[in-house]
């Protein structure tokens, strides 16, 4: 099956509140710090005010949105505020569609935080070419956990041979 990402829209919030949710709960380490009222706020303003790209498949019988990557740019450059696949459709190359969406939609390069106990996160990343710059103690975010900033520079380009 090849799985098309399309931008997301407003109106994709909720599913997109779904992916999310569900992919937290699988992450036993994370503090419940929100009301499932204020997590689904939240992510409905992601789409509202941020760059979300989505990737559909079947997902209990019905085309649903089982993945999804939010960015953004800022003065220091582009990040990967968000990449979420559902549990139920992990490791069906949706992460990796999703990422390569991003790489195309910031070739210049963009980073992201995750955590450093998301052991499963950290390795998708570095086999896809991201760089592991710093790891922190977790005291500036929200969750005090430890994380770990990487980030993705952009196509190498050719080096040696002939130059015309």
């Amino acid at each position: 099956m090849k799985i098309e990402p399309r931008r997301g829209q407003a109106k994709d919030w909720q599913q997109v509140a779904d992916v999310f949710v569900a992919a937290r709960a699988a992450m036993p380490y994370l503090p419940n710090l929100h009301t499932h009222a204020e997590t689904r706020a939240f992510i409905k303003s992601v789409t509202e005010t941020l760059e979300v790209w989505v990737a559909e498949t079947v997902l209990y019988g019905a085309p649903r949105i089982a993945g999804f990557a939010a960015i953004h740019d800022t003065e220091n450059g582009p990040w990967l505020d968000h990449l979420y696949i559902h549990p139920a459709t992990q490791n069906h190359a949706l992460g990796r569609t999703l990422l390569d969406t991003v790489k195309t939609q910031r070739p210049q390069g963009f980073s992201l935080w995750t955590f450093q106990q998301n052991s499963g996160a950290r390795r998708f990343y570095e086999r896809h070419g991201l760089v592991l710059a710093r790891l922190t103690d977790g005291r500036d975010n929200e969750e005090k956990l430890p994380d770990a900033l990487y980030e993705w520079r952009g196509p190498r380009e050719a080096t040696g041979g002939c130059q015309p």
